[in-house]
């Protein structure tokens, strides 16, 4: 059933309210359960940012699954222009699919830190430490098309990931104390010891049908992916490609090596490592996997899944 339009919103103080006469340009979403409770604690850090840099905007707090893509769909139904995702990859994707499925490429989306993994805002400039600049680069009327990925019908900002992601993705979501890159870095030291690998076959116009046990693969339409791992730095959010890593498996001191290799940048000519540029790349597996976009794990229904890249799908705001 479609949604019915909602009423038009009022300002009460700078939140939401129904029954309004008028539409502000700037639509502010929080989601309060990004990064174990950092988009609470950041809030009024932003508000009152937000305040000096804007002026007058309206914003939102998401509750419960599904808030994030319901107010973003009443944004745009209402019309504003600017709506602004604070959380962090996972929270920034899930708007970004409701603007780009929206059709509307008159709506930018802006991004402001405050979840446990920001890897996507590294590419644009925007991180954790510097709130003040990603608040600035909203006030600017520079905007720019970005390309994203999409496969299984959703879109992606940063990242497809299968294999060892999932596995340090899982093991991250047992831990309350650990947070951010560190937790993420603790967890990925941990699987390199356990993960058994992934058999999976790669079938692209650049690489035909390579079969092989993976450590990992990664489709990568940003630049940074893992809290600190740079893991595609060719990679350019505005050239049409999305960049394919795939990583064959190791031993694990040799998967300790790999990525060493790949935190210090040394692994563009790494022998256990692939890189291609591609527009479209189809994987298959021995049954239906497991990946992640953006963070976010999704089970697969097939064996085989095709990634393609969606050129100047999105408008987005940047520090640079």
């Amino acid at each position: 059933m479609d949604e019915a339009r909602p009423p038009a919103f009022r300002k009460t103080g700078n939140s939401l309210s129904p029954t309004a006469l008028s539409t502000p340009r700037y639509f502010v979403l929080f989601n309060p359960a990004a990064g174990r409770g950092r988009g609470v604690r950041r809030k009024a850090r932003y508000l009152k940012l937000l305040s000096v840099a804007l002026g007058e905007f309206d914003y939102e707090v998401s509750k419960e699954p599904g808030d994030l893509e319901r107010l973003t769909r009443q944004a745009l139904d209402s019309d504003y222009q600017r709506i602004v995702a604070v959380g962090g990859d996972g929270t920034w994707s899930l708007v970004a699919n409701e603007i780009i499925n929206s059709g509307r490429t008159d709506v930018s989306l802006g991004l402001l830190p405050a979840g446990t993994g920001c890897d996507f805002g590294k590419s644009l400039g925007i991180v954790y430490r510097h709130p003040d600049k990603a608040v600035a680069a909203l006030c600017s009327p520079d905007t720019r098309f970005i390309d994203v990925g999409r496969v299984d019908g959703r879109h992606f900002l940063n990242v497809f990931g299968c294999g060892f992601d999932i596995a340090v993705i899982d093991d991250a979501s047992g831990f309350t104390r650990l947070k951010g890159d560190l937790l993420y870095q603790y967890c990925a030291v941990r699987q390199l010891f356990r993960f058994p690998g992934v058999e999976m076959t790669i079938d692209c116009d650049e690489l035909r049908s390579d079969s092989g046990r993976r450590l990992m693969l990664v489709v990568a339409n940003g630049r940074y992916f893992g809290g600190s791992f740079d893991i595609a730095p060719d990679s350019s959010l505005t050239d049409g490609y999305l960049d394919l890593v795939s990583i064959n498996d190791a031993s694990p001191f040799g998967r300790m090596r790999i990525f060493s290799d790949v935190g210090a940048g040394r692994h563009k000519d790494g022998e256990k490592i692939q890189m291609k540029a591609v527009k479209s790349v189809s994987i298959g597996f021995e049954s239906p996997p497991r990946y992640e976009l953006d963070g976010e794990v999704y089970q697969s229904e097939a064996k085989i899944i095709t990634i393609d890249c969606v050129p100047a799908a999105i408008r987005v705001h940047s520090v640079f």
